[in-house]
């Protein structure tokens, strides 16, 4: 006779809350984007100090340990685009750092965007749920009762902000289980 495993409803329930977690959060693995406008960029502070250049400088804040990267990744502020795989802008990697680290993000014109930032903490290019932080823009608190319902865990509207001509400056706490 053979023997099947079925997992319970609530494994599954589990199961699929944690994926769906993780897709919200943008954590998912470490790819390059397959659309046009993503762009790995190096991280150039320059860029934001020149004041000729419409761009975001984001300081991260409360960086836990200097290990693995940090990725800094900018989406225009739209629910088709956010934290969708290959929609993202601009992206820019880099060696963690403990405590606060700065990113110029330049964005193509003055509008709305969203900002979602990844410590991969053992620079695996996996999700690692226990170890792993994030932080969006606008600070906004995850909801892991909207990844069960099938929806990203903070909508675009809650990390959405205005990014004028010039420089704007945004700060985002770093989250960690």
């Amino acid at each position: 006779m053979l023997n099947f495993h079925y997992p319970t409803l609530s494994q599954k329930f589990a199961e699929r809350a944690l994926t769906v977690i993780l897709l919200g959060l943008g954590l998912g693995p470490m790819t390059i984007g397959s659309a046009a406008a993503s762009s790995v960029i190096e991280n150039d502070l320059s860029r934001c100090n020149s004041g000729d250049i419409t761009a975001v400088l984001v300081t991260v804040q409360g960086i836990r340990t200097a290990t693995g990267l940090i990725r800094v990744q900018s989406y225009p502020a739209t629910e088709a685009a956010w934290l969708e795989k290959g929609q993202w802008l601009n992206r820019i990697e880099q060696r963690a750092k403990i405590g606060d680290m700065q990113f110029c993000l330049p964005v193509p014109k003055s509008g709305n965007y969203a900002i979602a930032v990844r410590h991969d903490k053992n620079n695996n290019g996996k999700t690692d749920i226990s170890g792993d932080g994030g932080g969006f823009s606008q600070n906004p608190k995850i909801s892991a009762f909207r990844a069960i319902l099938g929806k990203s865990v903070v909508p675009v509207k809650k990390a959405s902000f205005f990014a004028g001509s010039g420089v704007t400056r945004i700060n985002i706490l770093m989250r960690y289980r």
